[in-house]
């Protein structure tokens, strides 16, 4: 059973669409972020897809977007998974709020699977990803956050996030060292032992 879970957040069309450069972004790091995916599935771990669903009829969705168009609904192209992130052996979960273990069955799934440890991916670091890597903390997970496959529209956002996490949650590292410390063993250390 695997001991790692990848958790991407939002590798969506129209989240990709909505920042600046968004598509030139994608095509800069898809290769190292595939790759990174890649040795987690060679490794024999999974890879869980959350994908951002909106509720157009849902009124907390309604207050927040108060009258804008609301992104990522149900049906429409642009609320799907971007193709090149997606492995017919990933998991996807469709989730409603920002956090992927909000009224979702991630907690449950991880556990059937026997998953210890979360490594929390995708975008807008300060908003799903970081929400996420919080949630996956209470309920006891190892958290790791690898900096490289972490986006958000503003650098200064995905900073201030790392940081926050860092700080408080998960630890963080490239991904290519968390792949190394992967292959020298099956699992890795939490935040509090890292520290000592």
């Amino acid at each position: 059973m695997p001991n790692i879970a990848v958790l991407t957040n939002d590798l969506q069309y129209e989240f990709i669409d909505k920042m600046p450069g968004g598509r030139e972004l994608l095509s800069r790091v898809a290769p190292q972020f595939n790759m990174f995916l890649g040795a987690i599935r060679a490794l024999g771990h999974v890879v869980v897809h959350l994908q951002l669903i909106n509720d157009p009829n849902d009124p907390q969705i309604q207050r927040r977007f108060r009258g804008k168009e609301i992104p990522a609904i149900k049906g429409t192209p642009n609320a799907e998974l971007i193709k090149d992130f997606v492995h017919p052996s990933d998991l996807v979960m469709v989730k409603g709020r920002d956090s992927g273990f909000y009224e979702t069955p991630l907690d449950d799934k991880l556990k059937e699977l026997g998953v210890k440890t979360v490594l929390v991916t995708g975008i807008q670091t300060q908003i799903c990803v970081q929400t996420t890597a919080a949630d996956a903390f209470f309920r006891g997970y190892k958290v790791w956050v690898p900096e490289d496959c972490v986006f958000s529209l503003k650098e200064e956002d995905k900073k201030r996030s790392l940081e926050w996490m860092a700080s408080y949650c998960a630890a963080i590292a490239p991904g290519a060292e968390i792949i190394k410390r992967l292959r020298q063993g099956d699992d890795l250390p939490s935040r509090e032992e890292l520290l000592g």
